[in-house]
This record gives structure tokens, C-alpha cells and sequence, in this order.
């Protein structure tokens, strides 16, 4: 009995001995550890300062340009219609849809016969009323030499009808109608040659000979050559800005041309248009068709063009790329190696800058590169000094 109760004494023991040889072990590890030099990067925990690109703020004198979208019209635009009735008996060669014709070129002949005829008849009316007339001048000197004769006062008005005067007025009156009538009749006949009012260009042509037209039917659409007018929409809050009118060169093109058609600002419309509240002006462009210089590109009516109009000058400010224009009217500048936010006054914005009234200064350092951290006092080098230190490093 007392033999079997004593057997677990000896694992007992052996777990006592394991027991202390893992606390001793740890001891080792904690004071190996506990006695190890640490090693410490500096560098490390030290923030870098971020590489940017920048440019040197431009300063001084600009004139910004203001960007207008317009369509081209005709200056002058004529429905050609008849003055008389009549059947046209001749067409000019160059009276075609595209033909060009100078002021005063013959488009069109109405048979005349019936003018003619007319302008006869009051020939001969007017022949007719000069002989009355003058017949009643004779019948007035024998009447006002009997009055003397017959030497008696008579009142105003019997006086005048015995020397005849109201006959006299009468024929008068008629020989003014008769000369008004054949004046008028020459006057028909002449239109029935038909003539270009200016210098034109035939857009469409309505009538051929044998036509017949009268006074209410189009014979054909003209433009005139000399100029074409440009109407664009100028945001109304830009129409401060535009220089004086008849005084302003404007470029003018179209979206596909190289170089620009040169115009005159000529107006400002005053009424905004109606749907898009823009105000409009007009440009006037001559030799549209560049019919005087092959050189020139030709405008065509009803084109959609851009016109570049010079603002008035800016003096004293400085031109910032609108690429470089941050949210809320701000820049970034580079000052004394750390990030500095501006709020910047825009005196106007074109399509390319923004012009800065106050914010910048001539020799700010403006910020191009792009930051995912923006804070003001944020650390900053510039980028080639980053690509020369790490140059170096790799050495």
C-alpha cells in the first residue's frame, strides 16, 4: 500500500524543472532585449516637404479679349419687285441665282407697249391743256380791257369775275395735272426696265421672260457686296468692358479657318435678347466675299462665327492662367518654402486668364503643380531641387 502512493512523486518533480527552465529562458530574452542598442532614423519621422512646379506672376499692362458667338447677315437685303405690271420680255446673262451685278445693271425688261402708249396720250393731254391755257390769257386781256374802258368800281369779287380769273386758275390747275400725268407716265415706263439698287450678289431669281408679273410678286432675293454684318451675344456684364464703337478691330472666323476675318465693331444693341438676356452688338466686315482680295477667306450669309473683341486696357495688374486659378478665387504661391493661399481680386476673366486687381504681386512664385494636401504653411521645395537631392543620394 505505501509503495503505490509515492510513484507520482517523481513527474511531479519533472514538471517543476521544466517549469523553471521556460522562466528562466524568458529572462534571458527580456534582458537581451532590454540591453540591445535601439536604432533610431531621424529622417524618417520628419515630414517631406512636397515638390512643386512654379512660374513667376505676370505683371503689367494686358487688354483681355472677349469671346462672342454671332451669325452673318447681309447688310443690305432686298426683295426685287416690280413697280408696273406687265410681261417680262428680257433677262439680263447675269441675273442667275450666284451671279454677281453692279448698281444700276439692267436685270429685267417689261414690255413696255402700253407705257408707251400711255406716256403718248398724255402728251397730247397736256398739249391740249397748254392750248386752253393759253386761249383763257387771251379771253383775260380782252376782259381786262374792257373793265378799263367800262371805268367803274366794282367790289373784289365781281371784279374778279369779269376779268376771268377763276377760268384762268382753272386751266392753270389744268396744265399742272396734265404735266404731273405725263411726268407720271414717263416715269412707268421707265420702270419697266428693271435695275440692280446696288452692287449685289442674285441669291435667288423668282421670274424668267415670258413671266408675268405686277407689283405684289418677288422677281428675285439680293444681298449687297459691300459689307456683311456680323450680330453676336456679349454677356451683359462684359458690355462695360468693350472699347468705343467704329474705332475697335474684331476678328472674326469660323471654327475650320486658319487665319481670321478683320472687323469694326459698328454698335451695341440696346435690348438684351429675350431667351438668353446676352446683350448684342454688330460687327460690319467688308469685301464679304473677298471679291477684291483672293487672299481673303469668304463669308457666307447665315454662317456661325466667333468674334475675338478687345476689352478696354488693364493697367497694373497681373495675368494669371485660368488653369492656376483655385476654388473660391484663390492662387497658391511659393513663399519662403511653404504654401501660401491667396485670395485674389478678379478684375475680369477671359477665356484663357484671369486678370488680378489685388491678391499678387509682381515676383510672386505661382504654384502649377497639382496637391493632394492643402494647408496653409505646408511645406514646400521647389522641384528640381527634390530631382537634384535625389540624384545625388543615388550617387
Amino acid at each position: 500500500m505505501n509503495t503505490t502512493l509515492q510513484r507520482p512523486l517523481p513527474a511531479l518533480s519533472t514538471l517543476l524543472i521544466c517549469a523553471a527552465i521556460v522562466a528562466a529562458s524568458a529572462l534571458v530574452v527580456f534582458l537581451i532585449n532590454s540591453t540591445e542598442p535601439k536604432a533610431e532614423r531621424e529622417a524618417a519621422t520628419r515630414k517631406a516637404a512636397m515638390p512643386v512646379e512654379v512660374i513667376q506672376a505676370d505683371y503689367g499692362t494686358f487688354q483681355p479679349t472677349i469671346i462672342a458667338m454671332g451669325t452673318v447677315k447681309a447688310d443690305e437685303d432686298l426683295l426685287l419687285r416690280p413697280r408696273v405690271s406687265g410681261q417680262v420680255i428680257e433677262r439680263a446673262p447675269q441675273f442667275v441665282p450666284g451671279g454677281y451685278v453692279k448698281k444700276g445693271d439692267v436685270l429685267l425688261r417689261i414690255d413696255p407697249t402700253d407705257y408707251k402708249h400711255a406716256l403718248d396720250l398724255r402728251h397730247s393731254e397736256l398739249i391740249k391743256a397748254q392750248s386752253t391755257y393759253q386761249l383763257e390769257q387771251g379771253e383775260q386781256s380782252i376782259a381786262e380791257r374792257d373793265y378799263k374802258q367800262l371805268n367803274k368800281n366794282l367790289d373784289p369779287m365781281q371784279r374778279s369775275l369779269v376779268l376771268r380769273e377763276p377760268q384762268l386758275k382753272a386751266a392753270e390747275a389744268a396744265v399742272k395735272a396734265a404735266q404731273a400725268n405725263l411726268a407720271q407716265a414717263q416715269l412707268d415706263l421707265d420702270r419697266t426696265t428693271i435695275r440692280a439698287p446696288f452692287d449685289a450678289q442674285i441669291l435667288a431669281r423668282e421670274v424668267s421672260v415670258g413671266s408675268e408679273v405686277s407689283p405684289s410678286d418677288t422677281l428675285a432675293h439680293l444681298i449687297g457686296l459691300q459689307s456683311y454684318w456680323v450680330e453676336a451675344s456679349v454677356p451683359s456684364d462684359k458690355v462695360r468692358w468693350l472699347p468705343p464703337a467704329n474705332a475697335t478691330k474684331v476678328n472674326v472666323r469660323r471654327r475650320d479657318w486658319p487665319t481670321p476675318r478683320v472687323g469694326e465693331l459698328r454698335s451695341v444693341i440696346g435690348a438684351l435678347e429675350q431667351n438668353t438676356r446676352m446683350a448684342r452688338v454688330l460687327i460690319e466686315v467688308a469685301d464679304p466675299l473677298a471679291l477684291t482680295n483672293s487672299n481673303e477667306l469668304a463669308l457666307a450669309v447665315g454662317t456661325y462665327v466667333e468674334c475675338e473683341l478687345p476689352a478696354r486696357t488693364l493697367t497694373g495688374v497681373v495675368r494669371l492662367n485660368r488653369d492656376y486659378l483655385r476654388k473660391g478665387d484663390t492662387t497658391w504661391v511659393f513663399e519662403n518654402n511653404k504654401l501660401s493661399i491667396r485670395k485674389l481680386e478678379i478684375l475680369f476673366l477671359d477665356a484663357e486668364f484671369a486678370y488680378v486687381g489685388d491678391g499678387l504681386a509682381e515676383g510672386d512664385m505661382i504654384v502649377t503643380t497639382s496637391l493632394s494636401s492643402i494647408k496653409e504653411g505646408a511645406e514646400l521645395q521647389l522641384k528640381s531641387n527634390a530631382d537634384a537631392v535625389g540624384a545625388t543620394s543615388h550617387e
